[in-house]
């Protein structure tokens, strides 16, 4: 069932980005005077279709990868006479322009309704409050201490977690200065500092952002309560069940959830004698970790259960409420800034201060669609914003084949005053079409190498 729920959450969110961007050069299309004979979801056969009063085919085919608008242009086939001041070619270069942009366009426009929407609902986090400093780390070196709220980071605001962590993505790569604004609870007064970073996680696959400063955010103490047990995993086989709480390992008492992490982790393939409380009685299990491979070459033990989560205080969550105009400000703002921060990955891979294997393919798309899915529909709805900016900016790309392909060659007609030759295109389409089925090569061999 859980695939089956994959399948559909995948399917069905591909086909809302889709739909929407192809109906961005549907719409402009129309409104310039364009012919359009096909609007299809998906490539291959059609599965099922209609025509509208214009002539025009929907259609819904069998491989939900993708879609396309189908416009009458003189250098797919033979146009009527009669209908030449509707072919695609015959427009004005501004319209052709208009019509190719307005695709990644209708994706931005979705990712601004999907942030409104959230926003007018009412947006809630936990101040990032330090729960400890490592010495000798940037934080360290910042002057950052225990108990202070990180209130910005670089004069940008962070208010929760997410905020700091969207921050603080922004710079892995970066060589300079990381600058910090802080306050201690129950005051005004602000204090600002700054440390040196060089290349700043540049070098790691699944950088841990907290971590690289040297800082652990505050969290309740969480005792070793399981909440969750993987299916066919070292625990479900030992007999852990939900509500467990591991009192001792092999004799050694686990007062905190980290001693029970820390614990298993360094014992890899080796038995472990496990007493844990249930429903009011001692109960005692052997459990032998999973051999489990680290990016970095490491050998840790894993045994597939999760935390019970402590309620964190009142004190420290943070909401927002917005009206309807502030609320599409913010959203506008909230788009912009992944524009800016997908970008900015871009380059920054190119540089080589972002390792490539962080870039994803439709497997890790499908796990994290799912993933939010049944998180709740906020989190789903956040998703979908930043997937549709996401479809957005790489169709953005000046690669050929792409809409940023196309663009880039009626650029240089609008200034040239002449089209690009021919031969030239056809030439760019064939690098732009390599380029993108090595990317594609690339994300799914990473998709492959997580699972």
């Amino acid at each position: 069932m859980d695939l089956i729920y994959t399948i559909a959450i995948t399917l069905g969110t591909l086909g809302v980005l889709v739909a929407v961007h192809e109906y961005g050069h549907f719409w402009v299309a129309r409104r310039c005077g364009v012919k359009v004979l096909r609007f299809s979801i998906g490539f291959g056969k059609s599965l099922c279709s209609w025509r509208d009063r214009h002539g025009t085919q929907y259609s819904i085919a069998a491989i939900p990868l993708g879609g396309y608008v189908k416009m009458l242009d003189e250098r797919e086939g033979e146009v009527p006479a009669q209908e030449l001041d509707q072919a695609f070619n015959r427009k004005p270069v501004l319209q052709r322009i208009a019509v190719v942009a307005a695709g990644p366009l209708a994706n931005f426009a979705l990712a601004i309704v999907a942030y409104w929407a959230l926003f007018m609902g009412g947006e809630s986090g936990y101040a990032p409050v330090i729960g400890s400093v490592e010495t000798g780390s940037v934080a360290d070196l910042a002057g950052l201490e225990e108990g202070q709220e990180i209130i910005a980071v670089d004069g940008e605001e962070t208010p929760t977690w997410q905020a700091l962590s969207f921050r603080l993505l922004d710079r892995i790569g970066d060589s300079g200065n990381i600058q910090f604004t802080v306050k201690y609870p129950g005051s005004d007064m602000v204090y600002q500092s700054e440390a040196p970073v060089e290349r700043w996680l540049a070098d790691q696959e699944e950088p841990d952002l907290f971590k690289g400063l040297g800082l652990r955010l505050y969290t309740p103490e969480i005792p070793p309560v399981v909440a969750e047990v993987v299916a066919d995993s070292a625990g479900a086989r030992a007999g852990l069940q939900p509500g467990d709480q591991v009192l001792r390992a092999d004799g050694v008492a686990m007062p905190l959830w980290m001693d029970w992490v820390d614990y298993v982790r360094a014992r890899p393939g080796q038995a472990i004698t496990l007493e844990v409380l249930r429903d009011g009685g001692q109960k005692t299990l052997s459990i032998t970790p999973e051999r489990v491979t680290e990016a970095d070459g490491e050998v840790v033990g894993r045994v597939g259960i999760a935390v019970q989560q402590p309620a964190m205080p009142d004190a420290m969550l943070r909401e927002f409420q917005r009206g309807p105009l502030e609320s599409l400000g913010a959203a506008v703002i909230r788009t912009g800034d992944l524009v800016g921060f997908t970008l900015s990955s871009i380059k920054k891979m190119l540089q080589g201060l972002i390792s490539p294997k962080n870039l994803s393919g439709p497997i890790t798309i499908a796990k994290v669609a799912s993933a939010s899915a049944k998180s709740g529909l906020e989190s789903y709805i956040g998703f979908l914003a930043l997937l549709s900016v996401s479809l957005g900016v790489l169709n953005l790309l000046p690669i050929p084949v792409l809409d940023g392909g196309h663009l880039l060659y009626y650029t240089v007609e609008l200034v040239v005053g002449k089209p690009v030759p021919e031969k030239i295109q056809v030439l760019g389409y064939q690098v732009g079409l390599f380029m993108i089925l090595g990317i594609m090569m690339l994300a799914l061999y990473n998709d492959f190498a997580r699972l």
